[in-house]
């Protein structure tokens, strides 16, 4: 697969990205083939960000892969992690051994280590090497291992100690289990925690969350809840509710929402209308006829609006491709490479073919060098907070910063 790498022109030294990919099953020949790769195109430009995404079958051997690519091409920082499938360019490849490396050069910014552990029996987090954020325009790029991170609750620890600071990722896969998945920090490769870096400086980290559904039915003030459950919504128990919204649909909607219904909760309830982007979508998990209730994936509390969405294959089609454009037609500098962690029960199973995500950002962004993995959650900012996501399609685009 051809791989590019983007340069500006509009400073002495620009901001350069590249991404390679191999498909190779042997681990040690696959990191061969892409650090030769990757050296190809930066020549003797000085890596300083290097992301490596690999499938389940070299998770054994992620200690082979850090360490070549640590010998052979010196990044200043190197993270990444096993994944459900591996995106590269326009590609995504699900089930096939694959392994992508995207490298950066970024002249001036400052990148800072991030670590977090957390343990059960003690009831508490390790957070390593966090540096200072003073208040600035951070960006996070994180890295969690599902099953031995309580990651919202670390999402949650940072808003608190950092606002305003956004985070972007995902969580490793293609484990069934704690201590199946690897995470690889610099020279280390890890079986659980959370790793990432901060990056400061002269460079444009913009996310793009895109959560797949649309809405359904009218909005709702939530007027009973305890905890995740939703009593009632406008004063009528909430099932009853959920019954006639489900009811006003077009027979194909109702096909849909036996199994992709969900509930968008508000994030700004100061709006005067309200649209697709403005809630945190959560799974909707059932419903009890005796007391009439709803149960979400999330806590709900009394006094916030909330709007039931559909995720089909068209709506999350749209709204990736909506929120693509919009971020075009917002910024001056357009991306130079990007980072993508798209759920793993996206892809091929949600649209019916293959490449979706990575062709659609292609499409809409041009060939820039990116890569990513199909993640057991997504990380991303919605309305200032950070947030653990499922069935969304979490970006990170690096362009210059608009002056």
């Amino acid at each position: 697969m051809p791989s590019v790498s983007s340069s500006s022109s509009s400073q002495t030294v620009a901001l350069r990205f590249a991404t390679a990919l191999s498909t190779q099953s042997d681990t040690e020949k696959a990191a061969g083939e892409l650090a030769d790769e990757v050296r190809a195109k930066f020549g003797t430009a000085p890596i300083d960000l290097a992301c490596l995404f690999f499938s389940a079958h070299h998770a054994v051997q992620a200690d082979v892969l850090a360490a070549s690519i640590n010998r052979s091409l010196r990044p200043r920082f190197l993270i990444g992690c096993s994944g459900e499938g591996i995106i590269a360019g326009a590609e995504e490849l699900e089930t096939a051994p694959a392994v992508t490396l995207w490298a950066a050069s970024l002249p001036d910014v400052s990148l800072d280590p991030i670590r977090a552990s957390f343990s059960p029996t003690q009831d508490q987090f390790r957070l390593s090497d966090w540096p200072d954020f003073n208040g600035d325009d951070a960006s996070l790029l994180v890295l969690a291992d599902p099953f031995t991170t309580p990651v919202q609750e670390v999402l949650s620890l940072l808003d608190d100690r950092y606002p305003g600071v956004k985070a972007i990722g995902g969580l490793a896969g293609g484990g069934h289990g704690a201590g199946e998945n690897r995470l690889i920090f610099n020279h280390e490769v890890l079986t659980g925690g959370l790793v990432g870096v901060r990056v400061s400086g002269p460079v444009d980290i913009r996310p793009v969350i895109s959560q797949g559904c649309r809405l359904i039915g009218d909005r709702f003030v939530v007027t009973k809840a305890e905890h995740n459950l939703i009593h009632e919504l406008g004063g009528v128990p909430a099932l009853e509710r959920l019954q006639a919204v489900f009811e006003s649909l077009p027979e194909e909607d109702r096909r849909h929402a036996h199994r992709a219904l969900h509930v968008g909760i508000a994030i700004d309830e100061h709006r005067d209308r309200f649209e697709r982007g403005d809630f945190l979508v959560r799974n909707l998990v059932g419903a009890d006829q005796t007391t009439g209730a709803v149960a979400v994936g999330d806590i709900v509390q009394e006094g916030q609006t909330v709007q039931f969405q559909l995720r089909d294959a068209q709506s999350a089609s749209e709204d990736l491709n909506a929120l693509l454009a919009a971020d075009r037609a917002a910024h001056r500098h357009p991306p130079l490479g990007a980072l993508l962690f798209s759920c793993c029960g996206r892809g091929r199973g949600l649209f019916g073919r293959p490449h979706h995500d990575a062709t659609a950002t292609a499409e809409r962004l041009g060939a820039i060098p990116l890569a990513g993995f199909f993640a057991q959650g997504e990380i991303g900012p919605v309305g200032g907070r950070n947030f653990l996501h499922g069935y969304t399609a979490s970006m990170a685009l690096f362009a210059e910063r608009d002056r």
